[in-house]
């Protein structure tokens, strides 16, 4: 997995762990359409467009049929 080669690797949940960042990835079906980034304070970050982001209460509040459903979530230790 790219990802791997920035220092993520595959976790149970999006919980907050102190000191790790999160990424959520949303699939339909096989292929990956999103990722959103978790924030220090639990909250979700997701780039909706060129200079468009958004925070997002819950990883699951972007689920639909435009991103699919979360299929995996990624840690790495804060910088």
């Amino acid at each position: 997995m790219v990802l791997a080669t920035y220092g993520y690797d595959q976790c149970a949940d999006g919980g907050l762990e102190q000191g790790m960042e999160k990424l959520a990835l949303y699939a339909v079906g096989e292929q990956v359409k999103h990722a959103a980034r978790q924030l220090t304070s639990g909250r979700w970050t997701s780039k909706m467009g060129p200079n468009h982001d958004i925070e997002h209460p819950d990883v699951y509040s972007l689920e639909g049929p435009e991103y699919g459903k979360v299929v995996m979530f990624l840690r790495r230790k804060r910088r």
